[in-house]
């Protein structure tokens, strides 16, 4: 029996092909038309989009579950409703898990859940090592075509040999590697940015070098095997010069920054663990040059790194607690709030960065024209409102955005043609 067909009414449609108010029709969880208007038939579900903003609905590449082995920081149906909440229909999860998915086996543990209780596309990394450990690669032929990508997130590969061999690897089957790159041996036991806020306040620094030494590193090795290299969380600009030059030199070299390493730098941090995350908060150098990255195309798409820890884990202040924070259901606001909204990118921009180039770069399927997987976003990109993180959907209660006012949200989130987020009929905002 056909499914009842969706019509989204008098919405600013923002597709690749049309632009402009118009209609939408889904059926079967494939978008069937876009035009000016579209007469609904009696049994059709009609949504009225007057004044949203219609959109391929976001994709985020870089969040933590935590589940299997963490369920009490987060599980996979919180981690996923939160993200339909923030505009999503898909993500990616990061393997550092309980078991690690570094076998056959143990992603199956990871993907059972999946199946089970994700109510949007969840997306599994596998590892890049055996359980993370930097010593011996995953079986990359049994892996390659059951995850999104490989990656040891939460640790760097810190022998360029092991590196070079798992770019190899990749390679054989067009497979992304996604590298988290930290050369422990210049950490020094550091936990936030080394600048001027830990010398004022007597804190233990992460030295930018830490990040962008390893990035040089694996540049020069993609460089040599031809791998599709994807680098996690950049935050200096240093990374973002190296990466821009690799570009220019045809490196087949991909990055990602967060939200937060866009908007706030060291010197906002307080004594307070909501700003503690893993590459830290850096100078207001750094945050200039990752805004030009993204101006200019050298940095490509802006991930969450939602990272839930309990509120316990987050509450032994900057030097003793848990390095992450939450990020999906306030990505899209903070960045319409503090980017568009000051006229440092336009919101097409920022269309490219959270849903066109992820989709992209990891070839994930959707869009918004005739045709594609029906993911799409309904924004309110004028809505002012205040976070109230005791209102997340994820069990992390810890935002920095806690309490600060947002201009722009998400009225409602498709993916596959159902409504997986709606807060147009629920008045749930």
């Amino acid at each position: 029996m056909a499914t009842q067909r969706i019509i989204i009414s008098r919405a600013t449609i923002h597709g690749s092909d049309y632009r402009g108010v118009g209609d939408i029709a889904i059926t079967d969880g494939r978008i069937a038309e876009i035009a000016s208007r579209i007469a609904p038939n009696p049994d059709d579900k009609v949504i009225e989009a007057e004044g949203l903003i219609a959109a391929p609905a976001f994709v985020d590449v870089h969040v933590h579950l935590r589940e299997p082995g963490f369920g009490y920081k987060e599980r996979i149906a919180t981690g996923s409703l939160a993200a339909a909440r923030g505009g999503y229909s898909t993500v990616c999860a990061m393997p550092n898990l309980n078991p690690v998915p570094d076998s056959v086996e143990t992603l199956a543990k990871e993907q059972q859940i999946i199946d089970t209780d994700a109510r949007i596309e969840v997306l599994p990394y596998a590892a890049i090592t055996i359980k993370r450990m930097g010593k011996e690669l995953v079986d990359f032929a049994a892996l390659h075509d059951k995850v999104c990508a490989f990656s040891d997130d939460g640790s760097g590969v810190q022998q360029s040999q092991m590196m070079e061999q798992a770019m190899q690897e990749a390679v054989k089957y067009d497979a992304i590697i996604a590298a988290h790159c930290e050369d422990e041996e210049l950490l020094r036991g550091g936990y936030i940015h080394d600048g001027e806020y830990a010398r004022l306040h007597n804190h233990r620094g992460i030295c930018s070098e830490s990040e962008w030494g390893q990035i040089k590193r694996d540049i020069e090795l993609a460089e040599k095997t031809g791998c599709r290299y994807h680098v996690c969380h950049i935050s200096t600009k240093e990374s973002v010069q190296l990466i821009r030059e690799a570009k220019a030199r045809g490196v087949k070299v991909t990055c990602e920054t967060g939200p937060h390493y866009l908007i706030f730098t060291d010197m906002d941090l307080e004594e307070d663990a909501r700003w503690k995350m893993n590459p830290p908060l850096r100078s207001a150098e750094d945050r200039d040059a990752l805004i030009e990255g993204i101006k200019d195309g050298t940095i490509d798409l802006i991930a969450t790194d939602h990272a839930p820890h309990t509120v316990e884990e987050k509450s032994r202040g900057l030097e003793r607690s848990a390095m992450g924070i939450v990020g999906l259901e306030t990505a899209f606001a903070a960045l319409n709030t503090h980017l568009v909204g000051k006229g440092i990118i336009t919101l097409d921009r920022l269309m490219e960065l959270m849903s066109i180039n992820p989709r992209r770069v990891f070839r994930i399927e959707g869009g918004l024209e005739p045709g594609a997987r029906a993911d799409v976003v309904l924004l309110d990109t004028r809505r002012e409102w205040r976070v109230d993180s005791d209102k997340f959907f994820s069990m992390g209660k810890v935002s920095m955005f806690d309490g600060r006012q947002m201009c722009g949200d998400v009225a409602m989130t498709i993916h596959r043609g159902e409504v997986v987020y709606d807060a147009l009929t629920t008045n749930d905002k």
